[in-house]
């Protein structure tokens, strides 16, 4: 059995857990709350954030990091993007010198404009090879109930990929291997906030046409920030990108989605927040990925109008308007 430490109780660090534990590994799974890790030690279910879902006995929570690392010789992060840097630097001088440092989260730092893997090896250390990237159309709840899914395991160095494929490769979940980290994590952070685009729409009421051109669009827009940061294009066919994309824009059970029906339906950032413990990542990212597209002169449109419409400056409707009045221009460009 692998020892495998994974951080961060929400919905997916432990619907992952549960991949893991299928696979036949040795699953220490960390909790910011002491009373979520003490239920689910006791009932092995994640009431808050997974109710119904029966854990596997090999998977043990825990809110001491001490005791999670211990002999861990995978790491898998799966706390909220934007809370990475505050968090990890506690765990750095506990996290075994040869783990396999693996980010599961979706997003762009804001202030730094930087990937996820890119915080984890500047505060680690780590090299590029013991670095990994898991993606795709992965709607935790769907992956708990052992519904078949694939993703995608990204890496620099494809024998570690290789590696990590094989600690979560089950009867129901079937990881594909990648060498494109770049392309996989911009694939995952910015299909969140073409989700909340596409939410807005559905809220306003506008049917499939209307969301299918923006979900297009919206892959256009990924691939463009995605050629000027050297990522294969190729990635954003397959699963971290249209794969992804699509089940974000989707299903109801997507954050992202949902947080932008709420937004075309009336209520504020803020109003919504509040009625939520859930985290939809494309909020807080959306300004973090407008300000590297801009640093790379890479036109969003999408990805700016959502911008707007976070920040307060203009209205769901506005910004679809807004995005059907531009210039006409070929598709290619």
């Amino acid at each position: 059995m692998t020892r495998v430490a994974v951080f961060g109780a929400g919905s997916w660090g432990t619907a992952f857990s549960i991949v893991l534990a299928d696979a036949g590994n040795d699953v220490h799974l960390w909790g910011r709350r002491e009373d979520v890790c003490e239920t689910i030690n006791a009932k092995h279910e994640n009431t808050e954030y997974l109710p119904g879902i029966e854990l596997p006995d090999t998977v043990v929570a825990s809110h001491d990091p001490v005791e999670v690392l211990d002999g861990a010789e995978v790491v898998v992060l799966a706390v909220p993007s934007q809370s990475l840097r505050d968090n990890l630097p506690a765990w750095v001088p506990l996290i075994p010198d040869d783990a396999v440092l693996v980010s599961l989260m979706k997003g762009i730092e804001l202030g730094s404009t930087k990937r996820m893997s890119e915080v984890i090896a500047e505060l680690t250390d780590a090299d590029a090879s013991r670095i990994c990237v898991i993606s795709g159309p992965n709607l935790a709840r769907e992956i708990a109930e052992r519904q078949p899914a694939a993703s995608v395991v990204a890496c620099a160095d494809p024998a570690v990929a290789e590696r990590l494929q094989s600690i979560c490769h089950t009867a129901t979940f079937r990881p594909y291997t990648n060498t494109d980290v770049v392309g996989c994590e911009l694939g995952g952070a910015t299909k969140n906030v073409i989700g909340l685009a596409v939410g807005m729409a559905a809220g306003l009421g506008f049917g499939d046409n209307t969301q299918a051109s923006v979900i297009t669009r919206g892959l256009a827009e990924i691939s463009r920030l995605g050629a000027a940061l050297g990522a294969d294009p190729y990635t954003f066919a397959g699963l971290a990108g249209l794969g992804d994309l699509v089940a974000t824009c989707s299903s109801p059970l997507s954050r992202n989605r949902t947080f932008g029906e709420k937004l075309g339906k009336g209520m504020s950032v803020d109003e919504i927040v509040h009625s939520t413990r859930q985290v939809a990542e494309g909020v807080k990212s959306c300004e973090s990925i407008l300000e590297l597209a801009r640093a790379h002169d890479v036109e969003m449109p999408i990805v700016a109008a959502v911008a707007g419409v976070v920040s307060g400056k203009v209205s769901p409707q506005e910004m679809l308007f807004s995005l059907i009045s531009r210039a006409a221009k070929p598709e290619r460009h």
